[in-house]
């Protein structure tokens, strides 16, 4: 899948996370992640959002991740919404697992 242009999801919220999915003109994947339970759980919330990318098969894109303690349903929820912006899919099957 290719990224069309910049999308924003989410919040600065407590519990939420804020996603900015952006096209990265030049080769790869970038996640830049800030969260407030990096130290315990950044591990898991990058393999939780590497996992998203790998099903939408997403090869070139910079991604911006800002954590308030989200748990994992919301991150993946999050995430395939900024990416289905950013793709600019509007037909999305939102009841698949």
């Amino acid at each position: 899948m290719k990224l069309k242009k910049v999308a924003r999801v989410g919040t600065l919220e407590s519990s939420d996370i804020q996603i900015v999915a952006k096209p990265n003109t030049d080769e790869g994947l970038i996640i830049n992640l800030e969260s407030i339970v990096k130290t315990q759980f950044g591990d898991a919330i990058l393999t939780t959002v590497k996992d998203v990318l790998s099903d939408f098969k997403v090869e070139n894109a910079i991604i911006e991740i800002n954590d308030r303690g989200a748990l994992d349903h919301v991150i993946r929820a999050r995430m395939q919404a900024a990416l289905c912006r950013a793709a600019e899919i509007y037909d999305y099957d939102w009841g698949r697992e």
